[in-house]
């Protein structure tokens, strides 16, 4: 189901469903001829629960642990695919997409995902504060991958349980507003002239950090 989108200008403000490809896009609102950024309405949208554990598939019976994934306005849909796909292999519960990010069912996420989209519960909000908020009260406890003065080195961390680890957008980042609600800020030592990597190859940094931090915590208790 492709997430609807509302033209921003005063004058118009038109609610429709865009045609395949426009979301996070430039376009003109057909109503009106405004040109906007195809950004997903206000309404929240629940899509996808993790597959019954009564069947064939193996992967449908992973253990999952207490670690959600906010993605924010991740633009590309092979970065969305490729989190889904190392959100799959590090037992993550359920991956929350927000604003511009795309949801399955996409061919382009599908390419990355390989099946993972299928494997990882999944739900699309359009305003990622008001998600992140809406989680941090049901207890997960949020952590920006993101630059910044209180931020704390992978190296470092003490990863906080249930774990909401947040990822944004691949320019600008952690929306301002999302990152201020985090709880802490966790950044990713580099040596190079380049001062960042690629949203989806940093997930999978971080995600495999908190993954094992979390896995151990959890055979140290059930012991």
């Amino acid at each position: 189901m492709t997430p609807r989108v509302q033209c921003p200008a005063e004058r118009c403000g038109a609610v429709f469903e865009p045609p395949a490809g426009w979301l996070g896009r430039n376009v003109h609102c057909p109503a009106c001829g405004e040109r906007m950024t195809a950004k997903p309405h206000t309404s929240n949208i629940v899509l996808r629960e993790r597959p019954s554990a009564v069947g064939p598939e193996p992967a449908a019976l992973a253990e999952r642990l207490p670690f959600t994934v906010l993605v924010d306005n991740v633009r590309s849909l092979w970065n969305v695919g490729s989190i889904f796909r190392t959100a799959d292999a590090c037992g993550v519960e359920r991956v929350v997409l927000c604003g511009i990010t795309g949801c399955p069912p996409r061919p382009e996420i599908a390419k990355t995902a390989l099946g993972a989209d299928e494997m990882v519960a999944w739900e699309y909000h359009a305003d990622a504060g008001r998600a992140l908020a809406g989680l941090t009260a049901r207890g997960l406890r949020a952590v920006a991958l993101e630059t910044g003065p209180r931020a704390v080195s992978i190296d470092e961390i003490v990863w906080p349980e249930p774990l909401l680890l947040v990822v944004g957008n691949e320019v600008a980042g952690v929306s301002p507003d999302v990152r201020e609600a985090c709880e802490r800020l966790v950044v990713i030592p580099m040596r190079g002239e380049k001062r960042s990597l690629n949203v989806a190859v940093a997930f999978g940094v971080a995600a495999y950090a908190a993954a094992r931090a979390l896995d151990r915590r959890g055979q140290v208790v059930a012991s």
